[in-house]
């Protein structure tokens, strides 16, 4: 990637849903500083203390569930970082199977192909890292 201005930013990218949400800090050079699931109720003062924390000026959320009123919850504080919605379309997908290959089945679960195997546990914070290397491919076009 070169190294314009946009490597240096970080952003807070959030895969927002109703119990849950999956939240990523990514440099633009897609470099992961930190991804945690937290629940709803926490997730909107988490994303501000991560905006904050890492100095992050976007908060970049998903289009779909939700999405709209987490928005709304985090232009109330002052100042909110700027939102930005990215496409969320196949997202969950493309997080569930990364989390699949970062856990792999031990002996011969191995041999098991990803596409048939389910997660033992969310993955929306992998969605949210998807996410963040949306916003930052949009960026380069």
């Amino acid at each position: 990637m070169n190294s314009g201005q946009s490597s240096k930013e970080i952003i807070v990218a959030v895969d927002p849903g109703r119990e849950k949400c999956g939240v990523a800090v990514v440099t633009g050079d897609l470099e992961l500083i930190s991804k945690e699931i937290v629940s709803r109720e926490e997730a909107v003062h988490r994303v501000l203390e991560l905006a904050k924390k890492h100095g992050a000026g976007k908060v970049v959320l998903g289009d779909r569930t939700g999405s709209r009123e987490f928005a709304g919850e985090i232009a109330q504080e002052h100042p909110s970082p700027e939102i930005i919605f990215i496409d969320e379309h196949m997202s969950s997908m493309e997080g569930r199977r990364r989390y699949l290959l970062d856990h792999p089945l031990p002996g011969l679960g191995k041999l098991i192909p990803v596409s048939l195997r389910a997660p033992g546990e969310p993955f929306d914070d992998y969605v949210a890292v998807v996410l963040a290397e949306r916003f930052f491919q949009c960026l380069k076009r």
